[in-house]
């Protein structure tokens, strides 16, 4: 097993910085500020949209609205083009900011499809006890290439949603993209006649975890039928091994990556923007590893 080359490790990881700070907005501010000013009813657009990507991926790394008002102000000192911006403004932009995924994948995928929880709040747990507040959950639903370790789809829902009901829009979401799953890694959660039938249906081999209990009856799904005869017969370790199971902890380790550099929490308040503000850790984390 050939082992990493740290030296260009290490440079992609020290690559990363330069993202914080990329001025490259500048050199087309002019033209798209024209351009999205064009037959604009009302107060023209002061900020270019790429601009407001640069601010995003300040506010989400470190950054709160106001104290990106004061980050404006000094760098207007040193780039004038740059006005200074009340953070209401700033605020407002974000939340309408067009966050996607890169379109046209084209190619033969496999993916690995889980869950997470983001705490809305950053206060900790001991005033949520101590008071007996209970602000819930932000639940992210993601799908990761298991070659890539790169990010294919993204859902964010609230916590009532069970992983099981968003296997299906995921996987939609990658073929959009124009990407062609063969085979999905899934725990648990995922396990369900619903999903093998879609699965089946789609050519798209599951590897999915079954319950302990499962029946080996078909009962409304053939194809999770013979999965649960196939795994009683095998037992848990020949079956992972066989089917690698292990690709499964690619879309762990990206919930992982994302919570290490942008944090386990949320700022935002109304859940539109919180939406929002989720979305864009997980795109912007995608973004870094593409450098």
């Amino acid at each position: 097993m050939q082992g990493r080359n740290w030296k260009e490790y290490n440079e992609k990881l020290v690559r990363r910085g330069e993202l914080y700070i990329s001025l490259d907005f500048l050199k087309e501010w002019d033209r798209e500020l024209d351009e999205m000013n064009r037959n604009k009813i009302g107060r023209p657009f002061i900020y270019p949209e790429n601009f407001m990507y640069f601010l995003a991926f300040i506010h989400i790394a470190f950054l709160p609205f106001r104290q990106i008002e004061g980050f404006l102000r000094k760098l207007s000192e040193f780039i004038p083009k740059i006005k200074s911006a009340d953070y209401s403004t700033i605020c407002k932009r974000l939340k309408k900011l067009d966050v996607n995924l890169p379109e046209n994948l084209g190619r033969d995928i496999v993916v690995a499809v889980d869950s997470s929880g983001i705490k809305v709040t950053n206060r900790g747990e001991w005033i949520r006890n101590k008071w007996k507040i209970r602000k819930g959950w932000i639940k992210v639903h993601i799908a990761v290439d298991v070659k890539t370790k790169k990010l294919l789809a993204l859902e964010v829902t609230d916590e009532r949603v069970s992983d099981g009901k968003m296997l299906k829009p995921l996987i939609e979401q990658v073929k959009e993209r124009g990407g062609r799953v063969n085979g999905v890694y899934g725990d648990g959660g995922y396990d369900s006649k619903e999903n093998f039938n879609y699965l089946a249906e789609n050519g798209i081999e599951p590897v999915i975890k079954i319950r302990n209990n499962s029946s080996t009856k078909s009962r409304g799904s053939p194809s999770r039928a013979k999965r649960v005869r196939e795994y009683r017969k095998l037992g848990y370790e020949r079956w992972r091994d066989m089917y690698r199971y292990g690709y499964r902890w690619s879309a762990e380790s990206f919930f992982s990556g994302v919570k290490r550099v942008f944090g386990e929490t949320c700022r935002s308040k109304s859940k539109d923007a919180l939406f929002q503000e989720v979305k864009m850790k997980f795109i912007f984390y995608n973004m870094l590893l593409s450098l």
